[in-house]
């Protein structure tokens, strides 16, 4: 089951069509079975980190997969540089360490690099963190920009993508 409807997700591959170069290396972070990645574009590599082994098996997108609870352990096992394009899909919200985790996204990326947070209204109430709770998408919007901006990152802007009559997505893009 996907976690936003079907326009959502393709507002979200059509965004992905100009944030991710063709031939870049792609970080799919805190990825499952569904990258939302354009199916005609081709990437150098897109690898995905998940809590999942079966989930991440079974994206067909992924070049290569590490299964990591970033909770746990909030540092990337990837070197500096690694990537051009980080992407974190309606996850966000379940970070405990978010600022780690966004400090160690700075970190692989390589100059220029950029990271695209997309958040919706939708979440699993047991799992996201009290913030994502209470507060509203404004609110979530500057929390996300914070951890961006605590993280290193020069640039940070905010996209409105929602399709009408669907879930909401909304964007923050940080820039290294």
């Amino acid at each position: 089951m996907a976690h936003i409807d079907q326009a959502t997700i393709d507002a979200l591959t059509e965004f992905y069509r100009t944030f991710i170069p063709s031939r870049a290396r792609v970080l799919d972070l805190m990825s499952s079975w569904i990258s939302h990645l354009p199916e005609e574009v081709h990437y150098d590599r897109v690898e995905g980190l998940g809590m999942n082994a079966a989930e991440l098996s079974a994206n067909p997108r992924l070049s290569g997969h590490c299964v990591q609870n970033l909770n746990d352990d909030p540092v990337l096992p990837y070197p500096d540089g690694s990537f051009d394009r980080v992407c974190v899909a309606v996850s966000i919200q379940y970070l405990i360490r978010p600022m780690e985790v966004m400090k160690s996204v700075h970190d692989v990326l390589g100059e220029d690099g950029g990271v695209c947070i997309a958040m919706s209204h939708r979440l699993f109430p047991t799992k996201a963190i009290a913030a994502f709770h209470h507060f509203t998408p404004t609110e979530r919007v500057q929390l996300v920009s914070t951890y961006l901006s605590s993280a290193g990152f020069r640039q940070i802007d905010f996209e409105d993508r929602s399709p009408s009559g669907a879930d909401p997505l909304w964007l923050v893009v940080g820039w290294k």
